[in-house]
């Protein structure tokens, strides 16, 4: 591939084959719809729908000491998981600002790997680099691959998707608990299946030999999805996105400040868990919530939240006009003073106060 060249998925072709309208992200060329983000947003909130998320990294890690090393670098505690397990969890610098988010697999016993953890889009590197030179600053003995190319990542989303997949899966399927994984076949193709997703519906995530993407993606006939609506149900869902709602330079933000303390567990040793305690003790200043407007507009990142009375408080980071709800709807950091369900607001759309007020996440359940 060409120097600044964007990466693209395995089904690149098919996707465009099928009418896709694609966009850059992460530095790749993705898929961000299908039809359109309305027809796929709905088939996931009502049946089900299948994304190609091939953009997101996979970077194995094992070896004696895989789980400390995967310990002090994400902020969930990895040593509580059982092989098939897997968790949500945040990295974050010595100062406890989140470099990213990311799901950590501990691999079912029939792998040859320990763990996989799954990076944000154009992520994979960055983390590859900072796994390696932590372990070797360490001393420890682990084995860390990058192997984000080599294998595609599905998600199949919504209330018929454990019908659908146990029409498709050739091994048990629907027996899968929450943030749990195994080894399936997928026409003869051996995939990696979780109970895990990014729209707030039930569904699985398959990841998928890179060479036969193909086969697994045509055994799910169902709607294919784009990022624009999956861009749609993460924000009904309350959900983070890497980049966007936190970012280490433009929008340094802690895991208590971002509302997923719950993936902090300070009884482990990782990298900046000193400064989360202290943060725990003495509160934040600022908190993300979320937002619904009164009056007509939509909110986009970047735009100023204020008090009533024009006082500015806070910042949009993500905004759409819900396709559930019909309504505008945003997520945005706000002084903590501010961030109580009901509290009015206005926001600055195009430069035009609108009103709006605090909603409690999510928007839908």
């Amino acid at each position: 591939m060409e120097s600044g060249e964007d990466r693209r998925p395995p089904l690149y072709e098919v996707h465009d084959e099928r009418g896709a309208r694609f966009t850059e992200f992460g530095g790749w060329e993705m898929p961000v719809e299908f039809d359109s983000i309305r027809e796929e947003h709905e088939s996931v909130r009502e049946d089900v729908g299948i994304f190609d998320v091939s953009h997101m990294g996979e970077v194995t890690v094992t070896g004696p000491d895989a789980e400390e090393l995967m310990n002090r670098l994400v902020t969930n505690d990895v040593s509580a998981l059982d092989r098939g397990g897997s968790l949500y969890a945040a990295v974050t610098d010595d100062e406890g600002v989140m470099l990213d988010d990311t799901v950590v697999y501990r691999l079912p016993e029939d792998s040859d790997e320990e763990f996989l953890f799954v990076p944000n889009a154009g992520h994979d590197e960055e983390m590859t680099d900072r796994w390696m030179a932590h372990r070797d600053d360490w001393h420890l003995d682990a084995s860390i691959n990058d192997v984000t190319e080599e294998w595609a990542m599905f998600a199949l989303q919504g209330p018929e998707a454990e019908d659908l997949a146990g029409e498709v899966v050739e091994d048990p399927i629907v027996d899968l608990g929450r943030f749990s994984s195994r080894f399936v076949q997928v026409e003869g193709v051996r995939c990696l299946a979780s109970r895990t997703g990014y729209t707030g519906e039930d569904g699985f995530e398959f990841v998928v030999p890179w060479d036969d993407a193909e086969t697994v993606w045509s055994a799910f006939d169902c709607q294919p999805c784009g990022l624009g609506a999956r861009d749609t149900l993460r924000m009904e869902a309350g959900f983070l996105l890497s980049g966007q709602d936190f970012h280490p330079e433009e929008n340094p933000r802690t895991p208590y400040e971002g509302g997923i303390g719950f993936a902090v567990k300070l009884d482990t040793e990782f990298v900046g868990r000193d400064a989360l305690e202290r943060q725990k003790e003495e509160g934040v200043e600022e908190k993300l919530v979320g937002f619904r407007l009164v009056d007509r507009g939509v909110p986009r990142h970047g735009y100023t939240i204020e008090t009533p009375d024009g006082e500015e408080i806070g910042e949009v980071t993500s905004g759409t006009m819900s396709p559930t709800l019909e309504e505008p709807i945003g997520l945005g950091y706000v002084l903590t003073e501010y961030a109580d369900d009901g509290t009015r607001i206005r926001v600055l759309v195009r430069g035009e106060p609108k009103k709006a007020r605090i909603e409690a996440l999510p928007f839908v359940e």
